[in-house]
């Protein structure tokens, strides 16, 4: 599968996708492990994609974005942003909002 067509299959089968550095357990830079608490402090599930861990999704997932840094979040196949654009959402209630309504609870989901 060509790179662009992984990232897209990512970003479509994911209401909720964080692609970061490291893992949420293990973030391996201060703005992922900031977007990754933001998101935890929500409550609600989401998946990541370690780009540490491939280098092809690291390198063309900017260009396909035109967004140059990670990490990135996407919500319902949408560019929310990186850390700063999360945070400052985070903290006005923004982002709350937009994953409860993007992510059902994970007892709704079972």
């Amino acid at each position: 599968m060509e790179t662009i067509d992984l990232i897209k299959e990512q970003i479509e089968s994911n209401n909720v996708l964080l692609y970061m550095k490291g893992t949420p357990q293990f973030p391996q830079c201060g703005f992922s492990s900031r977007t990754v608490e933001a998101l935890i402090n929500i409550g609600r599930p989401f998946a990541f994609v370690n780009i540490l861990e491939n280098q092809e999704i690291r390198a063309e997932l900017p260009k396909y974005a035109n967004w140059p840094t990670f990490p990135q979040l996407w919500v319902k196949g949408e560019l929310i942003g990186g850390c700063d654009i999360v945070a400052e959402m985070f903290q006005q209630g923004e982002l709350k909002t937009l994953i409860e309504e993007s992510s059902p609870a994970a007892e709704e989901a079972e």
